[in-house]
């Protein structure tokens, strides 16, 4: 067998921003660094299935990180089970040319959870009958999560996540990538490091110190590197999106409820989207939005209805022709992304609304990034509310912003600027093309792990 071979997956990491790590940089000039041409939609879920199968999201079916399935009604964000992926992921089709002893390890990848790999780690909370939530993490083999928490301390998931969202998860991850690498040896070891998903967003890469930032990523990957020099394993290099600058946030649901096409159910927890009544609705996820429709006369009055959003295109346009995607896609311009409220009136927002509640809310909120400003010491009431869960008491940690215009940058659509576009970063002979198209990224590692013939 070849080398094995680590991929990193740096979430926004750009050619713009890559002067910034020295390390990572420093692995581009030992080979090679093109751009990548962003898959639609460009977020985690769709583009991380992208790269692994080669397919786009109308054959893999990863239509975004959430879509309604159409068989409950529901609208489910950030599901983990690996079977939602419709087309044949590189380590099992690296597997089929190298044999059974091929093993893959994959840390924090998304999907993870009943993946055909040898190592696995994934975030997993525990939820209890009564509401609770304990935070937590899985894997296979059986205990190596148990055995990383032993070596490394807990996972610091507040920093994973939510208003407390910054680098310690990533650091935690790429030491544990570390201790993976070294202990079992796999072939292919896929490692997802997030911190660039944080402060871009909340204030968009103009309003961040983008250098410091990208140090910080560069300098958290060193137990990483380092453990890959020891076993002799090839380091490359992905990202998934760059980041924009945003000015406002569009609401394509409170526009479909205003013309009379949406429908919500109101109750003591506030008004909840109803997917069953409505004739139309919007799943926001970033820079676009899949408006699921329910009788094709409607169309129309959608569209009508959505025309100051955005650019609204059928699936197969924009090559999301699949059951799971809406029966229009809207996209929006570069400098606005979608928030996901339907409720017309603050005051009938549901209680999950002003909570860290990724599960629960019906489309992506990155309002989660943030305190609420408006609150007194929003970090104080938080740690009340912990005291409270801690004592019995059934409560809401109601510490998150309804103001989406605070989130000051998106992505989800094509980068106008080359450089702020992802990137891999690989070894050996490089391809021809100045940009390569992210369904391209799975043959090229394939041919690097198990070349045919």
């Amino acid at each position: 067998m070849n080398a094995p071979l680590i991929l990193i997956n740096a979430v926004g990491l750009t050619p713009r921003l890559l002067p910034f790590a020295s390390r990572l940089q420093a692995l581009a000039r030992g080979g090679w660094s093109r751009p990548l041409r962003e898959v639609l939609p460009a977020v985690t879920c769709t583009a991380q299935a992208t790269i692994l199968t080669g397919q786009p999201p109308a054959v893999h079916g990863i239509v975004g990180n959430g879509w309604l399935f159409r068989d409950t009604g529901e609208v489910r964000f950030w599901q983990q089970s690996n079977r939602l992926i419709q087309a044949e992921p590189l380590y099992a089709t690296a597997r089929k040319r190298l044999g059974a002893a091929f093993r893959c390890a994959k840390l924090f990848w998304w999907y993870n959870q009943g993946a055909d790999v040898a190592i696995s780690v994934t975030p997993k909370p525990y939820y209890g009958s009564d509401g609770n939530k304990a935070f937590g993490i899985t894997g296979t083999p059986e205990g190596l999560a148990d055995t990383l928490e032993k070596q490394l301390g807990p996972f610091p998931f507040p920093s994973f996540w939510g208003p407390m969202a910054g680098p310690a998860c990533t650091r935690w991850i790429a030491r544990c990538a570390a201790e993976v690498v070294q202990a079992e040896r796999a072939n292919l070891t896929l490692v997802y490091l997030p911190h660039l998903d944080y402060d871009p967003q909340r204030h968009g890469p103009s309003g961040c110190d983008m250098p410091r930032l990208v140090k910080e990523l560069d300098d958290a990957c060193e137990p990483l590197l380092d453990a890959a020099k020891k076993v002799g394993a090839v380091v490359w290099v992905v990202s998934e999106y760059g980041h924009l600058d945003v000015k406002e946030a569009l609401y394509p649901n409170r526009l479909l409820r205003k013309a009379g096409l949406l429908t919500v159910r109101d109750g003591p927890f506030g008004e909840v989207l109803d997917t069953f009544n409505s004739r139309a609705f919007a799943v926001c996820d970033h820079q676009l939005a899949h408006i699921y429709v329910r009788e094709s006369s409607d169309l129309g009055r959608v569209r009508e209805a959505l025309s100051p959003c955005g650019r609204i295109a059928t699936p197969a346009a924009v090559d999301l022709h699949h059951e799971r995607s809406g029966e229009l896609i809207l996209l929006a311009l570069p400098d606005s992304w979608f928030a996901y409220p339907y409720w017309l009136d603050e005051r009938r927002a549901p209680d999950f609304a002003r909570t860290v509640d990724i599960h629960r809310k019906p489309g992506y909120d990155p309002c989660e990034l943030f305190f609420d400003p408006q609150l007194w010491w929003p970090k104080g009431r938080a740690a009340w509310r912990l005291m409270q869960k801690k004592l019995g008491f059934r409560t809401l940690f109601d510490v998150v912003p309804l103001d989406a215009s605070l989130v000051r940058g998106s992505h989800g659509i094509h980068a106008p600027d080359p450089l702020d576009r992802p990137l891999l970063i690989g070894h050996g002979v490089a391809p021809e093309p100045d940009t390569l198209e992210m369904t391209e990224v799975h043959g090229l590692l394939l041919a690097a792990l198990a070349p045919a013939g």
